[in-house]
């Protein structure tokens, strides 16, 4: 019922539209309305106007409102989406496009030109209030960086010295998702070794999200795992978490949309993914690698000192044991397959550093004394 009366409703309206198109167009007719004239009366273009007027209104009307209402919903939820410091620099560029437009108007009148003038006054306008706020939404991070120099510069005593405060403004650390799902940065956070603002990306939560409801078990305890190191960083250790809300659309792979993220908001990434760190590196974006962390931290081991290892498997080479030190340390022991099993005394013979992390090479110290 409420449909057939809307239906109605849109019927008049395109009545009344289709009877004043008639009339701006030139095609009306000048009627007298009596019985002796009632067949020019019905085949007048007014007539034909309404009719129209109330077929498309009938027909055509509901369809474009509903696009209309469509169009309005979609607009709003992609206006939720866009980050609020997105919306102020896009006033901003708005604003100083279109005051621009206007002393450019008044510089050169260009509505005096004929015919034309009016349509390129507007059409100035409108390119320079595009241009200003798309350019200010692309260096939005410089012009909030601007008016923080400015507020710093503003102190109780007049004009200060804040270069050297910038100096030492610790950039935002912005988090991947191998670092999240390994779960250090947690620990390392907590003994406040970073510091500045921890930023995680929208898209980084999605990712952990597909994860966490993968159909392997080992991927969807991985992700819950990481949802809950992010848990913990956010509400029990004393450090600022973001959440990033805006995405890269057109970029497809999360690591490209990282290495544009820390571009951005000049800040740095951390990861343990070695392709991302290499990539990141090629882009001039500084990145913190756990891994080369947990490296830097292993106590220092030089040839010739003596250790206790415990033999667990054979090694590549012929008569080689391996075994591992409470850190994670690979110790290649030549000559020691024989000792698989046992704990043994054994000598450094030389250390090896790769991008996976520290070998150790040894000897057996009694074949060492043996000779």
């Amino acid at each position: 019922m409420l449909k057939l009366i809307w239906r109605g409703i849109f019927t008049i309206i395109g009545a009344v539209i289709g009877y004043q198109v008639t009339d701006v167009l030139g095609l009306a007719e000048d009627l007298t309305f009596s019985l002796a004239n009632i067949s020019q009366l019905v085949t007048s273009n007014q007539i034909y106007g309404i009719l129209i007027g109330a077929l498309a209104g009938y027909l055509v009307l509901p369809i474009v409102i509903e696009k209309l209402f469509e169009v309005i919903l979609s607009f709003e939820t992609k206006l939720q989406r866009i980050p609020f410091q997105d919306i102020i620099a896009g006033l901003l560029g708005l604003i100083v496009g279109l005051s621009l437009g206007v002393l450019l108007v008044f510089a050169f009148p260009l509505a005096s030109i004929p015919r034309f003038g009016l349509s390129l006054q507007v059409i100035v306008n409108l390119t320079l209030g595009y241009l200003g706020l798309n350019l200010a939404i692309k260096k939005r991070g410089g012009i909030f960086k601007l008016f923080d120099n400015l507020t710093n510069m503003i102190g109780p005593g007049g004009i200060l010295s804040s270069s050297k405060e910038d100096e030492l403004r610790a950039p935002c650390k912005i988090l991947d998702t191998s670092v999240i799902i390994d779960g250090r940065i947690a620990d390392i956070c907590q003994t406040e070794f970073i510091d500045g603002i921890l930023v995680i990306p929208e898209f980084i939560l999605e990712e952990l999200q597909h994860i966490a409801d993968s159909a392997d078990i080992l991927k969807r305890n991985r992700g819950r795992r990481g949802l809950d190191i992010l848990n913990k960083i956010q509400k029990e250790l004393d450090i600022p978490v973001q959440i990033y809300e805006k995405d890269f659309e057109d970029i497809d792979e999360v690591d490209r949309k990282l290495v544009k993220l820390a571009k951005v908001l000049d800040g740095k990434v951390i990861t343990n993914d070695y392709n991302l760190n290499k990539v990141a590196e090629l882009q001039g974006v500084s990145v913190l690698n756990i891994n080369e962390l947990a490296n830097a931290v292993k106590p220092v081991v030089l040839p010739g000192e003596e250790m206790s290892v415990k033999i667990i498997k054979d090694g590549k080479e012929p008569g080689q044991g391996v075994g591992y030190l409470d850190d994670g340390t690979m110790i290649v022991v030549d000559e020691g397959k024989n000792y698989i099993g046992d704990e043994i005394e054994v000598l450094v013979t030389s250390v090896l550093q790769t991008a996976a992390g520290r070998m150790i090479f040894a000897k057996p110290k009694q074949a060492e004394q043996a000779l």
